[in-house]
């Protein structure tokens, strides 16, 4: 059967009409920004997970949930839901910048930093899954200022009044 499969994705119908399968190269600017939209989905899952099972065990409510996760038992899932609001706040602005280097043509500005930006996007999330000891808090901070000089670099770029 995966043989059929795979034949049918080889041939457009014909035998002698192959179709050219070729894997897709990402830029670093490309990879940052499916790595952020990527990095909400994943803790909107797990969000999802945990409030599917609190509902399915009879712990809380369908409707109980608090839009902040202020009811929400146990600390990590407070956490959780924090740290996802600020992907929330904090994705557009800095998707916005990578998308529209990408969009013009100028992704050789934001390709040198995108995955450091990407990297730092996922270190301060999960310091904020982690903790909220003053020591997390202060990393967590580490991580967002880093996002903020990258994009600020990046507008200085875009404007041309850097580099």
């Amino acid at each position: 059967m995966s043989l059929v499969v795979i034949e049918f994705l080889l041939y457009s119908g014909y035998p002698n009409n192959k179709m050219s399968i070729t894997p897709m190269s990402l830029s670093p600017s490309a990879l940052a920004f499916l790595g952020l939209a990527a990095w909400m989905l994943l803790l909107l899952l797990v969000m999802v997970n945990q409030r599917g099972l609190l509902v399915l065990t009879g712990k809380m409510a369908v409707n109980g949930f608090a839009p902040d996760g202020s009811n929400t038992p146990a600390g990590f899932g407070q956490r959780l839901v924090r740290a996802h609001a600020n992907c929330i706040e904090n994705l557009p602005w800095l998707m916005a910048l990578l998308l529209y280097a990408l969009a013009t043509g100028q992704a050789a500005l934001t390709d040198g930093l995108a995955l450091v930006l990407l990297a730092a996007r996922l270190f301060q999330s999960v310091m904020h899954l982690i903790s909220t000891s003053a020591l997390f808090v202060w990393l967590r901070f580490a991580g967002f200022l880093l996002q903020l000089l990258i994009a600020l670099w990046w507008l200085l770029l875009f404007a041309g009044l850097a580099g």
